[in-house]
């Protein structure tokens, strides 16, 4: 059995040695969050920009005798002030990551999502959870568990996209998606099913690329070969998927809390679809977890790199 985070370790030490991303921070003005920030910027996974009320800043440092060194702060009066001052950071060029602080998620995507000044681009801004599971040999990606409530068929399109680049990004072997519905057959009854086809030709086409994608699948013979051999499935992904895409979003977060609360699984969440990717941090998240998240923001931001880099060569 692969011990309880080892795969965030490796994936930590890996982000490492690379160069740190600069990052926005919108509104770290707790303890959790703004102590994950300073053990990120040390591990040197991310340059961070803290913005924030300063005062509010200091007095949370003062008193978890956190030392912001010579981290920039750029000073706003609110948590309001923070989300639209962060992705203006990003907007104009001075940062390549968004990292949520102490502020709800509603009120940071909402200027993520703003038409004429957020982070909106081509596709459909989803989220993933990058989930280390005890007893499981690789990482497990799990979308979308906290952007799209009821995503269409166009959005499940970029939905299965977003996570199969994310995996490219954190350099899996192959991106292995399961559809999943309540079972594995296509039935007229359950729409789940009938996208999951429809996702299947969609990556036939060309319309989704650089994966493999199946379904639909029920999660047992997703993940477990013996389960899909037992309903004689035939597949590359049956039994062997390392993508979750699940049918909406409570399906995703009962999936996601599932392996957390009952198979001792940690979740590092990332959105992806703006023109940076956005680091998600919970309250229950452990430092390990928001480092991981960090680590896979990095990795993500350089994928974005190396792919500008690459339109512009050619």
């Amino acid at each position: 059995m692969v011990p309880k985070r080892e795969k965030y370790e490796r994936l930590v030490a890996f982000a490492a040695t690379l160069p740190p991303t600069l990052t926005a921070i919108a509104h770290p003005c707790d303890h959790e969050s703004l102590a994950a920030v300073i053990e990120a910027a040390r591990l040197g996974l991310i340059a961070p920009i803290l913005v924030g009320p300063i005062a509010k800043i200091q007095a949370v440092a003062l008193a978890g005798k956190l030392l912001l060194g010579d981290l920039p702060i750029v000073d706003v009066p609110h948590s309001h002030a923070a989300a639209a001052m962060a992705v203006r950071l990003v907007r104009e060029g001075k940062a390549e990551a968004l990292m949520k602080g102490s502020l709800h998620t509603d009120e940071l995507m909402a200027e993520v999502v703003a038409r004429d000044s957020g982070l909106r681009t081509e596709r459909r801004i989803s989220h993933c959870f990058v989930m280390d599971v005890p007893g499981r040999e690789e990482a497990l990606i799990i979308t979308d568990a906290a952007i799209n409530i009821a995503p269409t068929l166009e959005d499940k399109q970029h939905i299965v996209q977003n996570a199969i680049d994310l995996a490219h990004a954190l350099h899996f072997p192959q991106a292995r998606v399961a559809i999943l519905s309540a079972m594995e057959t296509v039935n007229p009854k359950v729409p789940s099913t009938i996208e999951a086809a429809a996702l299947c030709k969609m990556a036939d086409r060309g319309q989704i690329t650089g994966g493999i994608v199946d379904g639909p699948l029920a999660l047992d013979n997703a993940i477990d070969e013996a389960a899909a051999q037992i309903k004689h499935i035939v597949s590359p992904v049956a039994g062997r998927a390392n993508v979750l895409v699940v049918p909406d979003l409570e399906a995703g977060n009962l999936l996601a809390k599932s392996l957390s609360f009952l198979a001792g699984a940690d979740a590092a969440g990332i959105v992806l679809g703006a023109r940076v990717p956005i680091i998600l941090t919970s309250r229950a998240d452990s430092e390990i977890t928001r480092l991981a998240s960090c680590a896979v923001a990095s990795l993500v931001a350089l994928a974005r790199r190396q792919r500008l880099s690459a339109s512009v060569n050619n």
